[in-house]
């Protein structure tokens, strides 16, 4: 491009660039000032023929992609001494197709107010700075480009794809109040992009997916107040990116479409407090294998229309997900399998009406409060270390069943431990029961029989007392009947003196004799009642024995 086909706008550029200076070309052109010139036959020197040939200003501030292309790849004189190029444009209509594809870039890009006719091509490009303002484009292609301080794009409009795929930016990547529509593809793509300070998003808008995956991110990846569409497919795809600050998506985040977070990795906190997740029928949060060194709250307002995904998610200190609303009908709200985290707080701010997975969980200390637990708990192997809000057994049971996986004994084995570590014994007893009482109900009739039998005698074991109720007031019926009705003795001359007392402690107790039980033989009633007490003594002895064989097992 020749010097005298340059426009007005164009020629002003051309001035401006070599210092640095900032163009706004949407204002008057300043009156030439004949003290200012750059030397006889320079571009904008006064007297120039270059200056009498330029066309008159159009009111239409154009400026063509090429001019500005040529002015980037070094087509103006070299810089005097203590020149510092830079391109500061505002307020340009750009026209053409920006084209630097695997160009050296010397001088830092300010764009601010432009418009582009045509989206800009980056590709494979090295550039000091790119910054742009307030600018409306069909797009902007930058894969990997390497841009040695801040990208920058925002408050701008793009009406095209923002792809950034394996690009490398060694500051900061600021998106901040964009607006990025492509809801037929990839709005935002940043594969395996590397950005080496913060990713600035706050009231980001997107309409279509905004896929980072893989992206690793140095410091902050901010997406506050951002507004992500894409009904039916990946709002947000941060499939294994890697943060090594927050990942902050609160307050005012919202997400309509499915947000992956799988197999990320956060140095610190991830933050959905105040946000809204919408993908209804499905899953709208999925955070599959997630390492969080801090915390992971899912709370203080969040709201969620669909189910939430955290299996195999560990989490440094605390996962919570205090005051959200899950509303996932029809199956999995909250899926936990095998998470991690050293605390866990489950108080919702309404009872979750489907299901919670929480089998193989390992949730640490567990908060939860009776008036919000879901309608169908699974614990199957889940553990935890203590629960802040123990409650009465009787209650803690009613938590254990509520579930549709039928009779599983590890989770009142869980629930009676924590309850041994807090010293409550009694109370772990009463777990343990309501676990055997659960298993009968799973028995064939018969075997349900003795169950009962042993329930109703010693509580299984675990209510040792009762053998000794039954035994004392077996022992007082047998007293009194035989004190009345004395059995006659097998062979007067040898049989010992008659104590009903004895006589039925020897027909209760199987392993000892007093020597009553074989010298007198008792008949009719009296005969039937010996069998009776016979019956109940060997009951009670196989109880007591079964009971204490479990006690010892525990131990």
């Amino acid at each position: 491009m020749r010097i005298d086909e340059l426009n007005a706008h164009e020629r002003r550029l051309w001035d401006a660039f070599p210092r640095g200076r900032r163009l706004d070309v949407s204002e008057a052109p300043a009156p030439p000032d004949p003290a200012n010139t750059t030397g006889p036959g320079s571009p904008g020197g006064a007297g120039s023929p270059e200056d009498a040939a330029a066309p008159a200003a159009p009111a239409d501030p154009v400026i063509r992609a090429d001019a500005i292309a040529a002015l980037l790849l070094g087509a103006h004189a070299e810089p005097t001494p203590g020149d510092r190029p830079a391109l500061r444009l505002t307020g340009a209509h750009i026209t053409g197709r920006l084209d630097l594809r695997f160009a050296e870039i010397a001088a830092p890009i300010l764009l601010t107010d432009c418009r582009f006719d045509e989206a800009p091509l980056l590709q494979g490009a090295r550039t000091r700075q790119l910054v742009m303002t307030d600018c409306a484009m069909p797009g902007l292609e930058a894969d990997t480009a390497q841009i040695d301080g801040r990208l920058v794009v925002s408050h701008c409009r793009l009406t095209g794809p923002l792809v950034l795929n394996r690009t490398q930016i060694n500051g900061d990547l600021d998106l901040r109040d964009t607006t990025a529509v492509f809801p037929e593809g990839e709005a935002i793509s940043a594969v395996h992009a590397q950005v080496g300070g913060d990713a600035l998003c706050t009231n980001l808008a997107v309409e279509g997916t905004f896929r980072l995956s893989g992206a690793s991110i140095d410091g902050e990846f901010d997406l506050e107040g951002a507004a992500l569409r894409a009904p039916g497919s990946n709002a947000l795809d941060a499939y294994h990116v890697r943060v090594a600050e927050d990942f902050t998506c609160h307050p005012g985040f919202s997400a309509e479409g499915r947000v992956i977070l799988s197999g990320a990795t956060v140095a610190a906190a991830v933050g959905f407090c105040g946000g809204r997740l919408s993908n209804p029928g499905d899953i709208a949060l999925e955070a599959v294998d997630v390492t969080v060194d801090r915390n992971f709250d899912l709370g203080l307002g969040l709201t969620v229309e669909g189910a939430v995904k955290l299996d195999g998610t560990r989490v440094g200190t605390e996962l919570s997900f205090r005051d959200a609303e899950l509303t996932g009908k029809g199956g999995t709200a909250l899926s936990l399998r095998a998470t991690q985290a050293r605390e866990t707080d489950l108080r919702t701010r309404r009872p979750i009406d489907a299901v919670v997975d929480a089998r193989n969980a390992r949730l640490g200390t567990l908060y939860d409060a009776q008036d919000t637990w879901p309608t169908d708990l699974r614990l199957a192997d889940a553990t935890y270390e203590a629960l802040a809000f123990p409650l009465p057994a009787a209650e803690r049971v009613r938590w254990i069943r509520r579930t549709t996986d039928g009779y599983l004994p590890q989770p009142y084995e869980q629930l009676a431990a924590a309850y041994r570590r807090l010293g409550h014994e009694d109370e772990a007893r009463t777990v343990l029961l309501a676990k055997q009482r659960h298993r009968r109900a799973t028995l064939p009739a018969h075997i349900r029989l003795w169950g009962h039998a042993q329930d109703l005698s010693v509580g299984y074991g675990y209510r040792p007392l009762r053998a000794g109720l039954w035994l004392l007031a077996l022992l007082a019926c047998g007293s009194l009947y035989f004190a009345l009705h004395t059995p006659a003795p097998l062979d007067p001359g040898k049989a010992p003196p008659f104590n009903a007392v004895f006589y039925t402690l020897d027909l209760l107790v199987p392993i000892i004799t007093f020597g009553q039980e074989n010298a007198f033989a008792p008949h009719d009633t009296g005969q039937w009642l010996s069998y009776a007490l016979i019956a109940s003594g060997w009951i009670l002895a196989t109880t007591v024995t079964a009971g204490i064989s479990r006690a010892v097992n525990r131990q």
